[in-house]
């Protein structure tokens, strides 16, 4: 696949605008998009799976906090195709996470850091990153 790893000091604040990465994939097995503080401290994983071995194509949350995970939260229905062009968007607004998916679902996620800024910015997986805006 084509990796891409980003890092980024900008900060996101609840209720500062949403995150927008729109992406291709191609022959994609996954992705993720990370929010947090660092590596071992993360708000939010949102992890797209187009071969999950439990559930085949299925969008995952999760957040990882001193280095461990917490309980995923698991969307079966995942409107993400491979070799496709989509939009996805991500909101921090306040206690809460919202990822709005192309085709109108949108997917809530606890802040169960209560982190208020975002410091750390990952996109990692077997996609083309083609714009990345912060608004």
């Amino acid at each position: 696949g084509y990796l891409v790893r980003s890092q980024s000091v900008l900060q996101l604040k609840p209720d500062s605008g949403p995150l927008s990465p729109p992406v291709t994939t191609w022959q994609c097995q996954w992705f993720q998009i990370d929010l947090g503080c660092d590596e071992d401290d993360l708000a939010l994983h949102f992890n797209p799976r187009f071969n999950d071995d439990t559930d085949g194509t299925v969008l995952v949350c999760n957040s990882k906090i001193a280095g461990c995970w917490g309980d995923e939260k698991r969307e079966i229905h995942n409107p993400l195709q491979r070799g496709s062009t989509f939009k996805i968007v991500l909101k921090l607004t306040g206690d809460m996470f919202e990822v709005e998916m192309p085709d109108g679902q949108e997917i809530q996620f606890p802040n169960r850091e209560g982190l208020d800024v975002i410091t750390y910015i990952r996109i990692k997986g077997d996609l083309k990153l083609t714009s990345f805006k912060i608004y």
